[in-house]
């Protein structure tokens, strides 16, 4: 029987990589993206592209995955391709917030602030209630959310997107806590300044972040995507069953290594 995993943001970056990654695992994905214009056709590349590594058994909605709605119109889709199953994971890698100071000309307004924490945050935290609530998280079960060193540091225009990771980091522990009972565990990840299509949204500096990380890294190279699927995918051994409520860091020792 196929095991399936659930991606929320699985076009490019991350989310992509560890789709890819995982259908060559052998799990059967199920994904979200929102995209326009070349990055839709990006999408339709990916899934074509892990059609053909496990043999069909891939589906991608493009649709805004953060809205309830959604959640609310697709969980009963995604119980049917799963056959009612439980999800092997529920991997959270939505970057989708607004990058921008708290007092600047443009400082933040609430209403970017609520999406932003709602977007990169909340959301994780409604699709895990409503997927536990239809029995498709269960023993062996992984929840995985992506994180950042914004999660402790300042950054310049990241202050929303910052306070989203917070939340999320407190989400998950949470969680862990409270399903742990069940075998269900779950984490967050923390990746290094990875050059993704994302970076660039957050800066405008963004190639000057890329080389000072690489100065800085004791490994001195950025992360990659492949990075982050490479260790989501010892995440999902049964030798992982035990870590729980914990941030793991995919970064070389990055956030170890001061900062710019």
């Amino acid at each position: 029987m196929t095991e399936w995993v659930l991606i929320l943001g699985c076009s490019t970056g991350h989310g992509g990589a560890t789709a890819e990654r995982l259908a060559k695992d052998g799990y059967g994905i199920i994904g979200f993206h929102l995209d326009r214009g070349e990055i839709k056709k990006e999408a339709e590349l990916l899934k074509n592209k892990i059609s053909n590594i496990n043999n069909g058994k891939v589906h991608f909605w493009n649709i805004n995955a953060a809205s309830i709605e959604v959640m609310d119109e697709y969980i009963p889709k995604i119980s049917e391709i799963t056959d009612g199953q439980p999800v092997k994971l529920l991997l959270h890698s939505i970057a989708f917030g607004t990058t921008t100071n708290f007092f600047s000309d443009k400082p933040v307004t609430q209403k970017q602030m609520d999406m932003t924490v709602h977007v990169m945050g909340n959301s994780l935290l409604y699709w895990t209630q409503k997927l536990f609530n239809e029995n498709l998280l269960g023993e062996g079960s992984r929840i995985l959310g992506l994180t950042s060193e914004g999660n402790y540091l300042a950054m310049d225009g990241y202050g929303p997107v910052s306070v989203a990771k917070v939340a999320m980091e407190a989400i998950i522990r949470q969680i862990g806590w409270e399903l742990g009972r069940y075998g269900i565990t779950a984490n967050s990840l923390q990746a290094g300044i990875t050059p993704t299509r994302a970076l660039t949204k957050i800066t405008d500096q963004w190639e000057d972040w890329v080389e000072k990380t690489k100065k800085r890294n004791p490994m001195k190279r950025t992360t990659t995507p492949g990075d982050i699927a490479n260790t989501i995918s010892l995440l999902m051994r049964t030798e992982a069953d035990f870590i729980n409520c914990s941030i793991i860091y995919c970064d070389g020792g990055e956030h170890r290594s001061g900062t710019f």
